[in-house]
């Protein structure tokens, strides 16, 4: 047993995180660009000077703790809410987790958010003139199982205007957030739906090296539709090496 001041003088440890060298098979960087002129955001809140590795506490190295129940089945469901069912197309996205070897990641946490058929998002900034769906909340979350495969329903995206240039539009899209073992192990990416008429005038999109792109937009999964139910996407999603997915840096 240990007493309280050692477990204080534990949790307040500084521990730098596990650093990485690129993967043996890895063709550089694939990630969008941090300052890219024609998405004028990245002008106001990127960096100016270099990155530092900070120190982190054991707090930030430990968890997420999911625990049993914490994640149901209903949470990877986003078409039923608030007692009803979402208008719009609805469609299973799915895929899997894999390590730079093709190996499946178990126990991923995903949270995905999104905006509802109309293009518009439940968010209090968002005040894009479409109507809000009384019964779609626009999140979800799942945990990869052990052959690393994740799955939702929803409702596909309607595309919307953003301000960024004249008549500008952003694809439909989906964003994805991935916890791994510890609060430190994030990462931040969107999906995309093949075809999008407006991949050409997206600058997020266009910010990613143009042989990389394509790791962004699913691929649309005929055996995986349901019979007079949902159209089926399939996005699989690789942390690491040559055919490592784009990240936000």
């Amino acid at each position: 047993m240990t007493n309280t001041a050692d477990q204080t003088a534990a949790a307040s440890t500084l521990v730098l995180p596990p650093s990485y060298a690129p993967a043996a098979n890895s063709n550089g960087p694939v990630n969008a660009q941090r300052d890219f002129r024609d998405y004028r955001t990245t002008t106001l809140r990127n960096p100016k000077h270099d990155l530092h590795l900070i120190p982190q506490r054991l707090t930030e190295l430990t968890g997420p703790v999911l625990g049993e129940g914490r994640v149901t089945a209903d949470d990877a469901n986003l078409t039923l809410w608030n007692g009803g069912e979402a208008v719009g197309q609805r469609i299973i996205v799915h895929g899997r987790v894999l390590d730079a070897d093709n190996r499946p990641v178990p126990g991923v946490l995903l949270e995905i958010w999104q905006a509802n058929a109309g293009g518009r998002y439940r968010h209090k900034v968002d005040v894009f003139p479409a109507p809000l769906d009384p019964h779609f909340n626009g999140v979800g979350r799942t945990v990869t199982d052990e052959q690393g495969r994740y799955r939702f329903l929803t409702i596909k995206p309607g595309m919307y205007p953003w301000g960024n240039h004249v008549n500008a539009w952003r694809p439909a899209h989906i964003h994805f957030s991935l916890f791994g073992r510890a609060f430190t192990q994030r990462l931040v990416t969107q999906m995309y739906f093949p075809d999008d008429p407006m991949f050409f005038q997206d600058p997020i999109y266009n910010s990613v090296p143009d042989g990389s792109r394509q790791r962004m937009v699913s691929e649309f999964d005929y055996a995986s539709t349901e019979d007079n139910w949902a159209a089926a996407y399939r996005w699989d999603i690789v942390l690491r090496g040559a055919k490592q997915s784009v990240f936000e840096n």
